[in-house]
């Protein structure tokens, strides 16, 4: 169980490949809230729990890279 447990200095880079328009409010604001707010602008971000849950809710405009 232990095992799926991530390095608390891991990184994620995350890039936004879709566009928020037509989209609901909340998730614009998510996107906002990663540092994204153009398309196929790239952030690299500590991965914790509370970013992985925001990539989770715009898993579908996001490109996720591991580690970096």
């Amino acid at each position: 169980m232990a095992a799926k447990k991530k390095d608390a200095k891991g990184t994620v880079t995350v890039t936004q490949i879709g566009s928020p328009i037509g989209r609901p409010k909340d998730q614009r604001q998510t996107l906002v809230g990663l540092g994204l707010n153009k398309m196929h602008r790239t952030r690299t971000l500590e991965d914790t729990p509370a970013v992985r849950g925001m990539i989770n809710k715009v898993h579908h405009l996001v490109r996720v890279e591991e580690g970096a």
